[in-house]
C-alpha cells in the first residue's frame, strides 16, 4: 500500500471514530430503558440514569435519599406510594415552573418524612381519595400547586418511567411502595406508574409489579387527556378517604354497542384534542374510611411553601449521601407516546368539563 493509500485509509479510520464519538454524543436512547431498570430499595444507585451524552442531558438529582437529604431543597428523585397518609408526588425544584418545561427534572414530594425528599406544605393538600384494588392503587386529589412550585394556572401533564426517549420524566425517577406482596415492611419497586399534576389537581397510580396487566392500567400513551381518563375517580375536595374499589377499565379502553374499542390519542400536530368519543367508567368502590387531614397529616403540620421559613430544613440538599435510604417502612393501604413525545402540554378544548367536583375550562385534567 503507497504511503498516499495508508494516509487515506487512516483518514478514514479517523472520520468514522469521529462519527461514532458524535452520535454517542447526540444519541437519544439510553442501553437500557429505565421501565427496565431493577434496584434493591436498601442499595439504591446514586443516579438511577447515569447515561451522559444523550440529547436531555443528566439526570438532575439522585436516588440515594436519606436524612441528609431530607429539607425543602432536596433533589432526591426516589418517591414512596404507601397509603393516603403517605405518598409522594413529582413537582418542579424550582417555583413557578410548567410541568412541561421542568418534566424531566421533577423532585419527590412528600407526605410524610422520612424518605429524604422535600416536603408538600401541611395546607395544599385539599382533598384526597385513596383507592386499593386488585391490581393497582391511586390516590387522586386537590392541591394548591403553586406551593409545590408549580405555576397557577399550569394545567400540567404526565409523568411516568418511559419518556419519548425510554429515560423517564423525571430523568431517573423511581417509585417504591410496601403496599404491594406480602410483607408490607420491604419497600418493592413499581415498575409501571403514572402521575398526572395540573389544574390544582393531581392523580398518581402505582401497578401492582406482579400483576399480569400493570403496563396495560399504567399506560403511559395518553399523556393529553388527564386523570378522567386514566384514573377515573370519585375524589372530593374537603373529603379525605380511603376506599377499597375494583379495577378501572384500561386507559383508552371502552365498550359502545357491545364492542370492545382502544381509543388513539391524536398527534399534537393535529392541534388540541376537541372531543373523545367516550366517557371512563369510575370503579365501584367500598369500605370508605373518612380522615380528617390534620391527622393523617400532622408530620407535616409545619411545613411551608417554598420562600416561607420551613421547619422540615436541615442540611444542604447537594450533600451526597453514602449510607442506606432513610425511613422506616410503613405498611399500608419502553414506548413513545402517539405523537412521538411525552411532554406535557395542556389541552384546551371548547366549553367546560368537570374534574373531581370541580369546573375546568381545560380538558387535562377533566
Amino acid at each position: 500500500m503507497s504511503p498516499s493509500a495508508l494516509s487515506f485509509a487512516h483518514l478514514l479510520v479517523v472520520l468514522s471514530a469521529s462519527l461514532t464519538a458524535s452520535a454517542q454524543v447526540t444519541g437519544t436512547f439510553p442501553p437500557v430503558p429505565l421501565a427496565s431498570e431493577h434496584f434493591d430499595y436498601n442499595n439504591l444507585p446514586y443516579q438511577a440514569d447515569s447515561n451522559t451524552g444523550l440529547i436531555r442531558g443528566v439526570q438532575l438529582g439522585y436516588n440515594r435519599c436519606n436524612s441528609t437529604t431530607e429539607n425543602q431543597s432536596s433533589l432526591c428523585q426516589t418517591a414512596i406510594f404507601n397509603d393516603i397518609s403517605d405518598f409522594c408526588l413529582w413537582a418542579p425544584p424550582k417555583p413557578n415552573s410548567t410541568v412541561g418545561d421542568s418534566e424531566g427534572e421533577m423532585v419527590a414530594w412528600c407526605t410524610k418524612p422520612g424518605h429524604g425528599t422535600r416536603l408538600i406544605p401541611h395546607d395544599a393538600l385539599q382533598g384526597v381519595q385513596f383507592m386499593r384494588t386488585p391490581d393497582y392503587i391511586q390516590v387522586v386529589g386537590f392541591i394548591d400547586q403553586t406551593k409545590i412550585n408549580m405555576a397557577d394556572g399550569d394545567y400540567g401533564g404526565e409523568l411516568d418511567p418511559h419518556g419519548a426517549d425510554f429515560r423517564g420524566n423525571p430523568l431517573g425517577g423511581l417509585f417504591y411502595s410496601t403496599g404491594f406482596g406480602s410483607d408490607h415492611n420491604k419497600y418493592t419497586q413499581v415498575i409501571e406508574w403514572h402521575n398526572f399534576m395540573g389544574g390544582n389537581a393531581f392523580c398518581l397510580k402505582a401497578c401492582d409489579p406482579a400483576g399480569p396487566n400493570a403496563a396495560k392500567f399504567c399506560q403511559h400513551i395518553y399523556d393529553r387527556i388527564g386523570c378522567a381518563y386514566n384514573a377515573p375517580n370519585n375524589a372530593q375536595k374537603g373529603v379525605f378517604e380511603s376506599c377499597l374499589g375494583d379495577n378501572q377499565d384500561f386507559p383508552g379502553v371502552y365498550t359502545s354497542n357491545g364492542a370492545v374499542v382502544t381509543y388513539t390519542q391524536p398527534p399534537e400536530s393535529l392541534g388540541p384534542i376537541s372531543s373523545i368519543p367516550y366517557t371512563a367508567r369510575i370503579p365501584a368502590s367500598s369500605s370508605c374510611t373518612t380522615f380528617a387531614s390534620s391527622s393523617l397529616y400532622a408530620a407535616i403540620a409545619t411545613v411551608n411553601a417554598p420562600g416561607q421559613t420551613a421547619s422540615a430544613t436541615t442540611t444542604s440538599a447537594h450533600t451526597v449521601p453514602t449510607s442506606k435510604p432513610g425511613g422506616s417502612a410503613t405498611s399500608g393501604g419502553p414506548k413513545p407516546t402517539a405523537s412521538g413525545s411525552n411532554d406535557a402540554t395542556t389541552v384546551a378544548v371548547g366549553g367546560v368539563a368537570t374534574l373531581l367536583g370541580v369546573v375546568f375550562s381545560a380538558l387535562f385534567l377533566a
